[in-house]
């Protein structure tokens, strides 16, 4: 343990030494690639369950496009700093950071006219600086080789923190004597001591005027690996981003006792009493015979009757695009969804106290979602038939670097039903008739600090797409000196729950709204509210009092598609096609069907909420528009929320039979309970977008049943009593 903790010691004294260094121009200074590499190295070694190893690292050196959506690849991130480093703006450069370098899409009537084997549209980067303290947006043409265009938006905010950002946050407190007095008065010696960088959100106060703010609180990792339910409470540092000068300590938290450790360890090695006292669950594997039934050449995958596009991203986590599906009738792949990504994520906490109210996250915008994913682990995150996808991203100086194992594709079976239907005995007819529903399933876990984030896209061989969301992951805490809920004199303005002795979980929410640019067979779609209204019936009409029927309006505007979920005024939400019809004369469309529909209670005005106003609404339509994508604006990080989904929204565009995007949010209220101690049991939802007189009928008729003989055959060891 002494040694342990001399070396944790000595990393804090080099960290404070690299902070010292860096400050002279710390935005061009990064830490290199076989560093940042060496990071994701760790934790395939050490996350991996004992006996397994990587399913594989490759340094993606010799990739090459073949898709005019393909993410850039390594050597074009390479020729991105080449052409930056000789650009004006960079060479009289004092500091700079690229905070986002992704390919910038080609047009999307150039993607969908493209074709397998087709010469690739012109590459091009898209880059986010910040140059001497202004943020600046570059299209680069890889081509040419050089920068074609340079935007600095009048926007406020400012673009996603960059891994150096927050690794240099953390240090920055250890520069003052009055942080370093505080930690040792409370009794925390330093090598003991975890930061954590914390967006300081936008609150309109004077210091936040022109200047890039983050917060830092601080734990004790004594004793236990779960550092965060040993909070140093109330203890708040104020740090300048681009300078790492600390402005602000607050302290009115020296009187909050810290946790204790016990307990609060979740690894199976510390497990030493409980883990007896739980049987066990025998490993279940999906065997396949024959292998999987799914094709990935590049980023394109191809399964059942689905094809899409598929590709990491940094901010965005995993975007799908070209989804199309396989028609029965047709024999035609028909498009079903341009683009599907998870825009935003909003978490508030409830907490209005002055070390907590500014927890207002954004975790997409401001941390970066895709930069957040971790490596998952094989047989645990993703079963033993998955397919691993590696996202390749930029560090602060453009240097490229490997997130190994970010995304997994892989087919599942839970033992649900595809269809069935069985004859009575009374009718004659001997039918049992069942098919067993699989699907395709893309993964990807975001640990945005203390919280995991598991996004599944769910493909169906019926048409159908479910998004799912979970979250898991350890609970932001708050420090208390209650011991017992009777010690609690007021005990609605906890703010939260009493978890264990000295720890209270504090309420709050997570809202993840996503961006759905739906195609149904072509571009020029509407948006349709079908309403379910009880009719009462005439006089002597019928021996009925009610029934119900539907009201079908097509939205006008976007005004007319702004939805909020009302459970006594039932709705259906379709997007149609209205220029194609089936053979009976419907249009063809998709319908979202809506489930995890908390809603946000916070007043509009409340600073956090006008900049997360994206979440007044569990559904929207705009017009498609390139620059309109991330719902809480393009720069996120103290922005003040001029620029998001609701104030385009407000414009009142017309979107009737127009190139439309869809936008709906998941949304959860949390009220943490001891269960969520010390770490949280997946809590999930899901929402799907579901044919709807897409096809002219079932088109799984002709999916086979399961045999005997097409199946391994596994023999159950005998159950000892």
């Amino acid at each position: 343990m002494e040694g342990r903790k001399f070396l944790r010691f000595m990393s804090l004294l080099l960290g404070v030494f690299l902070f010292f260094v860096c400050t002279v121009n710390w935005s061009s200074t990064v830490l290199p690639y076989n560093t940042l590499h060496w990071v994701d190295k760790e934790a395939e070694t050490t996350l991996w369950p004992p006996g397994h190893k990587p399913v594989h690292v490759n340094d993606h050196t010799s990739d090459v496009p073949r898709h005019p959506l393909d993410p850039l690849t390594v050597q074009e991130m390479n020729r991105v700093r080449t052409i930056l480093s000789s650009h004006r703006l960079f060479k009289n450069a004092k500091s700079y950071a690229l905070h986002n370098v992704v390919v910038e899409e080609p047009s999307k009537s150039l993607v969908v006219k493209w074709r397998e084997g087709d010469s690739l549209p012109r590459r091009k980067a898209s880059v986010v600086a910040r140059v001497d303290g202004v943020t600046h947006v570059l299209s680069i043409d890889l081509g040419l080789g050089r920068v074609v265009r340079v935007d600095t938006g009048g926007l406020s905010g400012y673009p996603t923190l960059t891994i150096e950002d927050m690794r240099l946050a953390t240090f920055a407190p250890l520069s003052s004597a009055e942080f370093n007095k505080t930690i040792l008065d409370r009794g925390v010696d330093l090598a003991d001591l975890a930061c954590f960088p914390i967006s300081s959100g936008w609150f309109g106060k004077k210091v936040e005027e022109k200047r890039r703010l983050i917060k830092v609180q601080c734990y004790t990792m004594k004793d236990t690996a779960n550092f965060y339910m040993r909070p140093i409470e109330g203890l708040t540092v104020l740090v300048d981003l681009d300078t790492n000068e600390v402005i602000e300590i607050t302290d009115h938290g020296k009187e909050i006792p810290i946790p204790k450790a016990a307990n609060t360890d979740y690894r199976l090695s510390a497990q030493t009493d409980t883990h007896k006292k739980i049987k066990p669950v025998n490993p279940i594997s999906l065997e396949q015979p024959r292998g999987p039934s799914f094709t990935i050449e590049g980023h394109m995958v191809k399964w059942a009757n689905w094809e899409f596009h598929l590709k990491p991203d940094p901010r965005a986590g995993v975007i799908i695009s070209r989804a199309m599906v396989w028609d029965p009738d047709s024999g035609e792949l028909r498009s079903v969804m341009y683009k599907g990504m998870s825009s935003e994520l909003f978490v508030p906490y409830m907490d209005p106290t002055d070390a907590w109210y500014f927890k207002t996250y954004m975790d997409a915008g401001e941390y970066g979602f895709g930069l957040q994913a971790m490596p998952l682990v094989p047989l645990n995150d993703c079963p033993r038939n998955a397919y691993y996808m590696d996202g390749v991203f930029a560090a602060g100086d453009g240097t490229p670097y490997v997130r190994s194992n970010m995304v997994c594709v892989f087919e599942s079976y839970a033992g649900d039903i595809g269809w069935r239907h069985s004859e009575s005995p009374l009718t004659g007819l001997e039918i049992r008739e069942a098919r067993p529903k699989v699907t395709l399933v893309v993964r990807m876990a975001a640990s945005v600090g203390n919280y995991d984030y598991i996004v599944d896209w769910e493909f169906q061989t019926d048409g159908l797409i479910k998004i799912k969301v979970g979250l898991s992951g350890i609970l932001m805490v708050k420090g208390t000196p209650y011991m017992n809920m009777n010690q609690v004199p007021n005990q609605e303005n906890m703010h939260g729950t009493l978890l264990s002795e000295n720890v209270i979980g504090v309420i709050h929410d997570h809202y993840i709204t996503f961006y759905l640019d739906m195609d149904i067979d072509d571009s020029d779609n509407s948006f349709v509210k079908v309403n379910l209204k009880r009719q009462d019936t005439s006089p002597g009409e019928s021996p009925r009092k009610s029934y119900l029927k539907t009201v079908r309006k097509v939205a006008k505007t976007e005004k007319d598609a702004q939805i909020k979920l009302k459970l006594y005024d039932p709705y259906e939400f379709h997007v149609v096609n209205p220029n194609k019809k089936t053979r009976v004369g419907n249009p063809v469309g998709y319908k979202v069907v809506p489930a995890g529909t908390a809603a946000s209670l916070l007043d509009p005005e409340d600073p956090p909420q006008k900049r997360g106003a994206f979440t007044n609404n569990q559904i929207w339509v705009t017009p498609y528009n390139k620059s309109e994508e991330w719902a809480g604006g393009i720069f996120v990080y103290q922005n003040e929320g001029e620029d998001n989904l609701a104030s385009w929204s407000n414009r009142d565009r017309s979107i009737e039979n127009k190139d439309i995007v869809l936008w709906y949010t998941l949304g959860f209220h949390h009220i943490p309970c001891q269960e969520d101690f010390p770490i949280m049991p997946t809590v999930s939802s899901s929402f799907d977008l579901k044919p709807v007189n897409f096809f002219e009928n079932n088109p799984i008729l002709g999916v086979p049943p399961n045999f005997e003989k097409d199946l391994p055959v596994c023999e159950a060891a005998t159950a000892s009593a």
